[in-house]
């Protein structure tokens, strides 16, 4: 399985969050995560027939990192290692899980693993998480468990993008199963936005009201464009 990550977090900023300076001066963050799309999927290495402007804008306007890897070739030990900052063979993290009611008890990040988000929190920042997980599924390994204050979306490694009832992999928020009734990439969307806007005190503010603004971490994983490949009739 291959990650690109749009915006790329580089974990050596944890040392520069810690010091004095991160008290006066903390960015917000947000990590984009793209499920399974190739090198040459997007037009800013070269794909010609998908026209993915956004994308191609923030690599033009921004910096590239052209020699990051993933740190492994499957999905969840990827994860952990982006997650944690370390290489996942370090604490036994080499396989995915397959679906959840035949995964391990104990699959998942270990505790003693601090995520990316758990430091931020400490340091005063609103963490949200959106998208897939798949790095714990049992209470305690859970991502508003693990650090994030909010969390919106799946833990296992494919979900379908059409609206309904899925009782053996639900959407969830905060671990709590929801039934969504927008397509999932949308949803997705629309969480990570509402997230930022709670955040920067523009959500339904009035005219002439104080901002009550906080710096967030936001863990945005789209599970596009990982199969199924599920189509929806109004996009």
């Amino acid at each position: 399985m291959k990650l690109t990550s749009i915006l790329a977090l580089l974990y050596s900023s944890f040392v520069i969050l810690h010091s004095s300076f991160a008290a006066e001066l903390r960015p917000n963050i947000i990590i984009f995560l793209a499920d399974d799309l190739g090198y040459a999927d997007i037009g800013a290495n070269g794909c010609k027939d998908i026209p993915t402007p956004n994308i191609d804008s923030l690599a033009k306007n921004g910096v590239r990192f052209t020699d990051g890897y993933a740190t492994h070739c499957v999905c969840s030990p990827s994860r952990a290692g982006q997650m944690s900052g370390r290489y996942q063979h370090r604490f036994d993290f080499e396989a995915n899980s397959g679906p959840e009611k035949f995964a391990d008890p104990n699959f998942g990040l270990p505790r003693e693993e601090k995520t990316i988000a758990e430091p931020l929190k400490t340091l005063g920042y609103a963490t949200g998480m959106v998208g897939k997980w798949r790095i714990g599924f049992k209470e305690g390994l859970r991502p508003h468990e693990r650090g994030f204050d909010y969390h919106f979306g799946f833990l296992s490694g494919a979900h379908t993008y059409l609206p309904g009832k899925h009782e053996n992999d639900p959407i969830l928020r905060n671990g709590v199963p929801i039934e969504e009734k927008e397509y999932l990439t949308d949803a997705f969307a629309r969480e990570a936005t509402g997230f930022i806007e709670r955040c920067s005190g523009t959500e339904n503010q009035e005219p002439g009201t104080n901002n009550t603004a906080k710096p967030f971490f936001l863990y945005l994983a789209f599970n596009a464009v990982h199969a199924p490949l599920d189509e929806s009739d109004y996009m």
